[in-house]
């Protein structure tokens, strides 16, 4: 937790202004619906009650979200930092850290946005005041909040020197050499790879689900100078109209209405995928992923007004069928094949993990291995993780987690690469303290160091405070925002 509050911006005008700006949201009206006893109390920070509407308001001037976003996950997720807050606020409170008004104003008068000519300038600073729809008073608790919030996490992580040796072990996790020795596994599954017609039919007999489409049929007229106003340019004229469109499709009119309202007399129709794409797999439709979406979002009969590429459509939703694709389909057939083909390298590599993971497949079981399914053992030097030039980068993770003498299989989430590994050999490193970049894995050491005591202390305020959860007021408020 105090890690994560503590990723800031390095401005100060900066970290403040992510919890200034107002987005509209649904809370405006929420009213006395959660008022009233405990009901009022979405939890209890030792005998401290915080109020349901505390955690409204700082949901309503949060910045991590958008109003189309708020799901049970998001809401708990910002509560969880709502609770972090409230912790922090606490603990400045306990150890009386405060900030004078003359500090306060010397932050705000040194931030470059407020200043003209080099100068602070009270007009600037009224002037974003006015612009962003702030006051003085809240934006100025704001950054002292913030400044206070600052000081606590220097006195908790502040002055961390970390030792020599741990900035040798850092350094060396990431530029250890490894001389590893490798097998592509893709040698030896090709050969597996042989189906018949009876084994392509019966996969897909039985997941027959996994080759059903949604197709949505769409009317659509594009909307432009040329038929909705007399002129070449977008002009007033032509805005008003699409407004007038607008109030129409708000009112429940449909695409027919509205074309012989405008004497706009050319529909054109169009069926597509959930990507956009005709029965026979082209791009039939010059709309973009973003208006896709948009309109796939929509119930059969919904008319819409949707802007893309600068340009606006008058859209209806037709109809959406859900169609199962054929066996002969390139597309159906090819999704089979490489279904077939990743069950052929999942069933092989349990196989091989099984043994290892028992310590029964050693050095010269690997090289056995080799002579079996007559594949090739190549020999590489990695000169650090960040050596790629064989192997992906989450491949070479893979290898680095592992000690010397050790063998191993890698494979990336889609099984396209995949290779048994015996590392050969492992050359430590070390780094001087007169290195051109020692100072950046003392810093990533430093980090380290200060992100285990954030966490210690993360533990340390859990236990310090009973904190108790009205549960019922937390699943109120998400079932209310949904």
């Amino acid at each position: 937790m105090l890690g994560t509050l503590r990723k800031f911006s390095s401005s100060i005008l900066a970290k403040v202004f992510l919890f200034i700006v107002a987005i509209p949201f649904v809370f405006w009206g929420m009213g006395d619906l959660f008022s009233g006893g405990n009901k009022n109390t979405i939890v209890k920070i030792g005998k401290e009650k915080i109020s349901i509407n505390e955690f409204i308001g700082y949901i309503k001037y949060s910045p991590e979200i958008k109003d189309n976003d708020l799901n049970n996950q998001a809401i708990r997720k910002l509560f969880n930092t709502f609770l972090g807050e409230k912790l922090i606020s606490m603990e400045i409170k306990k150890l009386g850290i405060s900030l004078s008004d003359i500090s306060l104003a010397r932050v705000i008068k040194n931030e470059k946005i407020f200043k003209k000519d080099n100068k602070f300038s009270r007009i600037e600073y009224e002037k974003f005041l006015l612009k962003n729809n702030m006051n003085a008073v809240v934006f100025e608790n704001k950054i002292s909040q913030q400044i206070k919030k600052e000081i606590l996490f220097n006195f908790i992580g502040g002055g961390v020197v970390p030792p020599v040796f741990l900035i040798n072990n850092d350094y060396n996790k990431i530029n250890q050499e490894r001389y590893v020795r490798y097998i592509n596994l893709n040698n030896v599954f090709s050969k597996k790879f042989n189906f018949t017609n009876e084994q392509i039919k019966d996969y897909y007999e039985q997941n027959e689900n996994l080759f059903k489409k949604n197709y949505t049929t769409i009317r659509f007229i594009e909307l432009n100078t040329e038929n909705l106003s007399d002129g070449n340019d977008y002009s007033d004229y032509f805005f008003k109209k699409i407004d007038e469109i607008d109030d129409l499709i708000v009112e429940g009119k449909n695409i027919n209405f509205i074309s012989k309202k405008f004497n706009l007399n050319i529909i054109e129709e169009v069926t597509f995928d959930d990507s956009g794409k005709s029965k026979s797999n082209e791009k039939k439709i010059n709309f973009s992923d973003d208006m896709v979406k948009n309109i796939l979002k929509n119930k059969i009969k919904s008319t819409l007004l949707l802007e893309d590429k600068n340009k606006y459509y008058l859209v209806e939703v037709d109809e959406i069928n859900n169609i199962r694709m054929n066996i002969s389909d390139p597309v159906s057939k090819n999704k089979i094949i490489s279904n077939l083909e990743n069950k052929v390298k999942r069933e092989f590599m349990t196989v091989l993990i099984s043994k290892i993971n028992k310590n029964n497949f050693k050095k010269k079981d690997f090289d056995s291995y080799s002579l079996n399914e007559e594949v090739s053992i190549k020999n590489t030097k990695i000169i650090s993780q960040n050596d790629t030039k064989i192997f992906d980068q989450d491949l070479i993770n893979q290898i680095y987690k592992f000690p010397e003498n050790r063998v191993i299989i890698v494979a990336d989430l889609g099984l396209t690469k995949n290779y048994l590994i015996h590392i050969d050999k492992i050359e430590n490193k070390s780094i001087d303290k007169n290195a051109n970049d020692f100072d950046n894995y003392f810093n990533l050491s430093k980090v380290k160091m200060t992100s285990t005591i954030y966490d210690t202390y993360d533990s340390h305020l859990n236990n310090k405070y009973k904190i108790k959860i009205n549960e019922k007021v937390l699943n109120g408020v998400q079932n209310y925002l949904r």
